[in-house]
C-alpha cells in the first residue's frame, strides 16, 4: 500500500495526526491553495462546480449551488449530496472528513470545523481529526460553527451564530454558545 493511501485513510478514521504523519497530504493543502483563487473567481454556478470538483476530486451535482467566496484548506474530503445550497463566505476545514447530504442548506459565514490541537502543550501542534456529518434537509443558519465530531441530524435546524460542539438529534433546533436544544420540529 502507497504512503498516500495510508495517510488519507488516517485522516478520514480521525484522531490524532502528528506532524511528520503528514507527508503528501500537505501535496494535497499546496494544490488547494494554487486552485482556490479560480475557484473564488468564478463568475457563473457553472463554473463554480467546475473548479469546485477539481478542488474536492468528485463531480458536484447540477442541483448544488455554492455561492463563492468558498474556503477549504484540504478540499478533497468534502462530498457534497444533490440539491445542497451553500451561502457565501463559508470554511469547511475537512481534514477529518466533511459529508453533507442531499437538500441540505448551509448559510453564509459558516464554519465546518473537523481539525482541532491536544490539550497537551507539548502535542499542541498535532492535529486531533474527527468527521463531520450533516444529514440529509438540515439547516445550518448564517455564521454557526459545527465544531469536529459532530452529527447534526435530519431536518434540524443550527440557528445562526450557534456552536454545535455535540451531536444535534433529528427533527431538532439548537442554538446558543454552545448550542443547546431549543425545541423538536413536529
Amino acid at each position: 500500500m502507497s504512503r498516500k493511501i495510508d495517510i488519507f485513510q488516517k485522516l478520514l478514521a480521525g484522531g490524532i495526526i502528528r506532524n511528520d504523519e503528514m507527508g503528501d497530504a500537505w501535496d494535497v493543502v499546496f494544490r488547494t491553495q494554487r486552485l482556490s483563487p479560480a475557484l473564488n473567481n468564478s463568475t457563473t454556478i457553472q463554473q463554480m462546480r467546475e473548479r469546485l470538483s477539481e478542488i474536492i476530486e468528485s463531480n458536484i451535482d447540477m442541483s448544488t449551488t455554492v455561492f463563492v467566496p468558498f474556503y477549504t484548506n484540504f478540499g478533497k474530503h468534502i462530498k457534497l449530496g444533490k440539491n445542497v445550497f451553500i451561502n457565501h463566505a463559508c470554511t469547511f476545514l475537512d481534514l477529518g472528513g466533511i459529508t453533507i447530504e442531499d437538500d441540505v442548506q448551509i448559510g453564509p459565514k459558516v464554519n465546518l470545523i473537523t481539525e482541532n490541537h491536544p490539550v497537551d502543550p507539548a502535542k499542541r501542534k498535532y492535529l486531533d481529526l474527527k468527521s463531520i456529518v450533516i444529514r440529509r434537509n438540515a439547516w445550518i443558519g448564517a455564521g454557526a460553527t459545527i465544531l469536529p465530531g459532530v452529527t447534526v441530524g435530519e431536518n434540524s435546524i443550527v440557528a445562526a451564530g450557534a456552536v454545535v460542539n455535540k451531536d444535534v438529534a433529528d427533527n431538532s433546533i439548537v442554538g446558543g454558545i454552545p448550542a443547546k436544544f431549543i425545541r423538536t420540529i413536529e
